[in-house]
C-alpha cells in the first residue's frame, strides 16, 4: 500500500496530464539523448533516496539542487507502485514537472511481457514521455544450468525489446555485483544477443563493474559500450567491518572507482549517456529508500549536491 502521506498528497494533487509527444530514436541519438547543452553530464537523481518526499517536492528539490531530472522508482516499495501505475505515474510525472524538474527515466521491477503489470508499466511510461526504464534483475533458474538460464532470458529480453519498439521506449538491464544474471559483463552481452538493441540495452554501473571486475572492468566497458543507454554513478571501497572484508559505500570520488579513466573512455567512444546518481552510503535511511529518515533532510540534500558537483568536475576534467 502507498504511504498515507503520499496517498493524501496524490489525492490533493490529482492533475490531468496531456499527451506528450514521443521522441523518435536512432541508434546514435539514443546515446546522447538528454545530454546537456554544455559540457556537463545530464545527471538525474535516483528517487529511491527521496522517497520521504511527495512527487512535487521531489521535483522541486531535484531542480533546486541542479539535477537534470528524476530517475523515478516505479516498483514495489517505490515512489510509484506497479499496481497503481496507470493512475499514479501520470500524476507523479505531472507533479515533478510542476516542481520544475523532468522525469525521463524510471527504475522498475519489469521482467516479462507475459506479466500484465509489467506491460502496464511500459505502456504508461511511454505515454508519459519516459525515454528509459530499468528492468528488474534476473535470477538464475533453479535446477537449470547457467547456460540454459541465459538462453531463457535471451528470449525474455527479445520479447521486451519488441514491446518497447511498439511503444518507443528503451529498456535497460543493469550489470550488478552478486550472483544474479548480469554480474559478469559477458552475461549482459549474452542476454542482449536476440534483442532489438535500439530499444533494449544496458544501464552500465561502474561501481558494480569494479566490484566484480577489479582491474578488468575496462574490458567489460569495451565489450558493452555499443549497448550503453544509461549509466549509474556511485562509489565504494573495501573495508573491515566487524572483522570481515565487506563493501563500504562512500561518496563519489572517495572510493576505488577510477572515474578519470572511466570518463576518458566514455569520451573516447563519444558516449555521453544520461546518468542516474545513487547515494548508497549512510544517510539516515534515505540510502535505503525509507519513507521516514532519521537525519535532517538538509544533510541528505547537501550530500546529493556534493556528489553532483564532484561528478561534473571530474567529467569536465577527464
Amino acid at each position: 500500500m502507498i504511504s498515507k502521506n503520499r496517498r493524501d498528497f496524490v489525492k490533493k494533487s490529482a492533475l490531468a496530464i496531456g499527451a506528450i509527444p514521443l521522441l523518435g530514436f536512432s541508434n546514435s541519438a539514443l546515446q546522447w539523448v538528454n545530454g546537456s547543452g554544455n559540457n556537463d553530464l545530464s545527471v538525474n537523481i535516483f528517487s529511491k533516496h527521496l522517497q520521504f518526499l511527495d512527487y512535487k517536492t521531489t521535483g522541486e528539490m531535484a531542480a533546486s539542487m541542479g539535477f537534470s531530472g528524476v530517475d523515478l522508482t516505479v516498483r514495489p516499495k517505490g515512489h510509484v507502485l506497479p499496481d497503481h501505475v496507470k493512475v499514479d505515474l501520470p500524476k507523479a510525472i505531472a507533479d515533478i514537472k510542476l516542481g520544475g524538474s523532468q522525469c525521463n527515466m524510471i527504475t522498475t521491477s519489469v521482467e516479462n511481457v507475459n506479466n500484465p503489470l509489467d506491460v502496464d508499466v511500459i505502456k504508461t511510461a511511454a505515454k508519459c514521455g519516459v525515454n528509459f526504464y530499468r528492468t528488474n534483475w534476473f535470477k538464475y533458474l533453479e535446477g537449470e544450468t547457467l547456460e540454459a538460464s541465459i538462453n531463457f532470458y535471451k528470449n525474455q529480453v527479445q520479447a521486451l525489446s519488441e514491446l518497447n519498439a511498439q511503444h518507443n521506449i528503451v529498456g535497460c538491464y543493469q550489470n550488478h555485483a552478486g550472483v544474479k544474471v548480469g554480474a559478469s559483463f559477458w552475461e549482459v552481452k549474452a542476454i542482449l544477443e536476440l534483442a532489438n538493441t535500439t530499444f533494449f540495452g544496458t544501464q552500465y554501473d561502474i561501481r558494480h563493474a569494479v566490484v566484480e571486475g577489479g582491474n578488468s572492468w575496462v574490458n567489460g566497458l569495451n565489450l558493452l559500450q555499443n549497448h550503453i543507454k544509461v549509466i549509474v554513478l556511485k562509489d565504494f571501497k573495501w573495508g573491515l567491518v566487524n572483522g570481515q572484508w565487506k563493501i563500504v559505500n562512500v561518496p563519489i570520488g572517495e572510493g576505488m572507482v577510477d572515474f578519470d579513466t572511466y570518463f576518458k573512455i566514455l569520451k573516447k567512444y563519444k558516449l555521453k549517456p544520461p546518468v542516474s546518481l545513487h547515494l548508497e552510503y549512510d544517510l539516515g535511511g534515505a540510502e535505503k529508500g525509507q519513507d521516514e529518515i532519521s537525519i535532517d533532510k538538509k544533510v541528505v540534500f547537501d550530500a546529493m549536491k556534493k556528489d553532483l558537483s564532484t561528478v561534473q568536475k571530474m567529467w569536465n576534467q577527464a
